[in-house]
């Protein structure tokens, strides 16, 4: 029979790990960045709230889904790490996190079309490439695959 646990109860950082399936040098990684936070023992060890639980097994399902950590954090946001957060609190991560995955969905959409008839770096039709980049215009701009970054550079210009 399952026994009733506390609000404020501490883990290990053994117990996190089992827990969450999350090995405890990522744990410490996750805490080094501020995604999740940790009280310390008298014994100098990490304890952590049992909320925790639940930011860490939402960071496994960011990194599932291929999101970076800095989204994960935008995400969290004003999700206090200092008390249990309120199903408000949750809420408004998740409005947010959903935006991001949006404008993910229609970046990858995007590539995805202006992608027809190319394949990685390597193009399969000069025809194509003439119409999305006349004249190697692009080459200016650096080596790579310049076209990725497109809507993050719309940003960073709309921030100047």
């Amino acid at each position: 029979m399952n026994t009733p646990h506390e609000p404020d109860e501490l883990l290990t950082i053994g117990e996190m790990g089992r827990r969450t399936g999350v090995a405890a040098s990522a744990l410490r990684y996750y805490e080094d960045l501020g995604l999740i936070a940790s009280v310390r023992s008298a014994g100098n060890q990490r304890r952590y709230p049992r909320h925790m639980l639940r930011r860490v097994s939402l960071i496994t399902v960011a990194k599932r889904l291929g999101m970076p950590l800095s989204d994960v954090d935008e995400a969290f946001g004003d999700v206090p790490m200092d008390s249990t957060p309120s199903h408000a609190d949750w809420q408004r991560a998740s409005r947010r996190w959903k935006a991001r995955l949006e404008d993910r969905r229609r970046a990858i959409e995007r590539l995805e079309h202006e992608l027809t008839g190319c394949i990685g770096c390597g193009c399969l039709s000069l025809k194509a490439c003439a119409l999305l980049n006349p004249d190697d215009a692009l080459a200016a701009t650096g080596a790579g695959p310049r076209r990725l970054h497109v809507e993050d550079e719309d940003e960073d210009s709309a921030e100047s």
